[in-house]
């Protein structure tokens, strides 16, 4: 009974990792800012780690199940 909002966890972070890191790539590829005011750098560099995170939290939710 405890799996069903394991596996909804889990699919929103990896929805929301996957998103983050091709968004992230795709601006990233074009020169265009990924965070406006921002140094570049900094910018893709949180941006990656934060859905790295998602990600990671994704597979943790995912051994819960």
């Amino acid at each position: 009974m405890e799996s069903g909002p394991a596996v909804f966890a889990g699919m929103v972070f990896a929805l929301f990792g996957s998103g983050l890191l091709l968004w992230t790539v795709t601006r990233a590829r074009q020169r265009r800012p990924v965070a406006l005011g921002v140094s570049p750098v900094a910018s893709v560099t949180c941006a990656s780690l934060a859905g790295l995170a998602a990600l990671i939290l994704a597979m943790w939710c995912f051994t819960r199940v």
